[in-house]
């Protein structure tokens, strides 16, 4: 067990800046963890001696509640972690290795808390008996890796991703006999320029939008400042919702309209294009913000029209001008989902983001684009003070200054 000072919090905390609050929270954030870790190697401990022996007391767990003081489930929940992380000894005194070494390593070390490690552990126990112990102790490797960087929920995923490939066999699907659907949808603008849907879906049509409620609309993990997403079921459903009608317009086998695949053409004017201020105009009649055009001006299927300051037609693009379906194709070979570290997303949720914008000449080629989803490609878009760059051909982000002193470039490895 290591030693670790005691981070005493600076005086006069409404004096700091940004980037002290951020580093002061996750340096004591490691050190709480270290701590924890401590913890549970004293608890393993003492599950090897024996409660009743030590303390006359019935199990481990039983006696760290009343210890702790707290509920009997958040005790019995960190002894079980701590046995599993750690080395203990059976009753004849030989040495039992611990079921995780690798993620237990990591919490010692203050990388990982338990938000993390039960996530780990989870996947870990359902891996299938026959798996070889590489192959097993390399799946713990990847999750303790993205674990480092990520939320529970991008464990989850990836981990399903990982027991789907060591356990491939699953049920197949059987044919059914469906009812013909009937399906009617109403779709109306209102006068503000928001629009009204509703309509009456039939059994398998309503269970293939739930499904894809329940897929796209997940909430997004907790970011590496804690914040959870704020949005309700609905404004998920929401973006599921658009994300799903983007994939459709973006596909190179959507259907065209007088021989032009669907297009939304943004209007603005140069100098709100290439300053960020002011406001756009889509198909000539919604308005939406300078940022929000930008962003669309990387998508493959967005016309921009730029105007000069007498609102004449400077520039009209082309489909051409943005990404091409080859382009694509080979962003897709190279990036293999959204580019942003940690992120899980496959590439048909993407979109293609022109790193120097186009707005302010940014070519439309390999070495100026990557694959974000909607999600990441806004962070980028916005103030997080994320940047993004190609280094040999991959793209690769520079994280702001609060998350890394030293800005190392980070990559997402999770597709590899």
């Amino acid at each position: 067990m290591s030693s670790q000072r005691i981070l005493e919090p600076p005086h006069e905390l409404w004096r700091a800046g940004a980037r002290e609050l951020a580093h002061g929270v996750v340096e004591r954030l490691s050190v709480a963890r270290q701590a924890l870790a401590e913890v549970g190697q004293f608890l393993v401990e003492i599950e090897s001696r024996g409660p009743m022996e030590l303390f006359g007391h019935g199990s481990t767990a039983g006696w760290f509640a009343e210890t702790a003081r707290i509920s009997p489930k958040e005790a019995s929940g960190t002894v079980t972690r701590a046995l599993a992380l750690n080395e203990s000894r059976n009753l004849d005194g030989t040495p039992a290795p611990a079921f995780a070494p690798i993620a237990g390593t990591a919490a010692a070390e203050g990388d990982l808390g338990h938000q993390q490690l039960d996530p780990i552990l989870a996947v870990l126990k359902k891996i299938p008996a026959d798996v070889s112990a590489e192959d097993r102790t390399g799946a713990e490797q990847i999750l303790v890796n993205l674990a480092r960087h990520a939320g529970p929920q991008q464990i989850t995923n990836v981990g399903a991703e990982l027991l789907a490939h060591m356990d491939p066999d699953g049920n197949e699907p059987k044919d059914e006999d469906l009812k013909p659907p009937s399906r009617e949808v109403y779709l109306r603008k209102r006068d503000d320029g928001w629009w009204r849907l509703n309509g009456l879906l039939d059994p398998e049509f309503g269970a293939r939008v739930n499904a894809l409620f329940d897929t796209w609309g997940q909430r997004r993990p907790v970011d590496d400042d804690g914040n959870r997403d704020p949005r309700t079921p609905g404004e998920r459903h929401g973006d599921a919702l658009f994300d799903a009608i983007h994939y459709a317009m973006t596909n190179d086998k959507a259907p065209t309209l007088s021989g032009d695949r669907t297009t939304v053409v943004v209007t603005i004017p140069l100098e709100t294009l290439t300053t960020g201020l002011g406001s756009a105009c889509v198909d000539g009649v919604s308005q939406i913000t300078a940022r929000h055009a930008r962003m669309l001006a990387c998508d493959a299927k967005i016309i921009p029209a730029v105007l000069g300051s007498e609102s004449e037609p400077l520039d009209i693009g082309r489909a051409a001008r943005s990404v091409t379906p080859a382009q694509r194709r080979a962003l897709n070979l190279r990036d293999h989902g959204c580019a942003f570290p940690g992120c899980h997303r496959k590439p048909k949720h993407c979109e293609a983001h022109h790193i120097l914008p186009w707005g302010q000449l940014g070519d439309t080629d390999l070495n100026n684009l990557c694959l974000l989803c909607r999600y990441h490609h806004m962070v980028i878009h916005g103030q997080s003070g994320w940047k993004v760059q190609i280094t040999n051909g991959r793209p690769e982000f520079i994280p702001p200054q609060y998350l890394d002193p030293l800005q190392q470039p980070r990559r997402n490895t999770i597709h590899r």
